[in-house]
């Protein structure tokens, strides 16, 4: 069994090679970072990620043994939001947005699960809504990782940043604090 522990980042390479086998995962699976999952070549793996961002598509994960196994987002059913022009479809992706959709932002298209109620909105708002079987690869929103980020160590993550020289006034209890409105 494959026990995958860590990210490892773009291009790793394992023992064996470049990567010993694929995880092909809908996005609800890539939204669990711990559960059991079969490669493709029908091998076990155990994922025991830290929490925090989901997996994405090409991401690449070091085993225990030191294999890379890469991740593949599978196709699956999905609606495809098209418009006329940008305008229109800049409001339909601030529809969608308004009700926290996962959404694929492509250009001139928008993606997301299927929905009878979202797709009757949109068709309202003038788009053309259609079905078809794809990967999906939404947004991971404004406060996630950006998709192409490089992964730290672990432990970078578990810690605050080192103060810069800037930070004298806030350490010793002046400036502001996170979250606190100034004016």
């Amino acid at each position: 069994m494959l026990e995958l522990q860590t990210r490892a980042p773009a291009g790793a390479a394992g023992p064996e090679g470049p990567v010993a086998g694929r995880l092909v995962l809908s996005f609800e699976r890539r939204q669990k970072l711990r559960q059991r999952a079969l490669t493709d070549c029908g091998e076990l793996a155990l994922l025991r990620l830290p929490r925090g961002e989901p997996l994405r598509d090409g991401e690449r994960l070091r085993a225990l043994d030191g294999r890379i196994v890469q991740v593949v987002a599978a196709p699956e059913r999905l609606m495809q939001v098209e418009c006329a022009d940008a305008l229109a479809l800049a409001r339909a992706a601030y529809h969608l947005g308004n009700r926290h959709v996962p959404l694929e932002v492509q250009p001139g298209r928008l993606r997301l699960a299927p929905d009878h109620v979202l797709a009757a909105m949109l068709r309202g708002l003038g788009a053309r809504v259609s079905e078809l079987e794809a990967a999906f690869n939404p947004e991971n929103g404004a406060y996630g990782a950006h998709a192409a980020h490089a992964h730290a160590p672990e432990a970078a993550h578990d810690r605050a940043p080192e103060p810069g020289p800037g930070d004298a006034g806030r350490l010793e209890g002046g400036g502001p604090r996170i979250h606190e409105y100034r004016s």
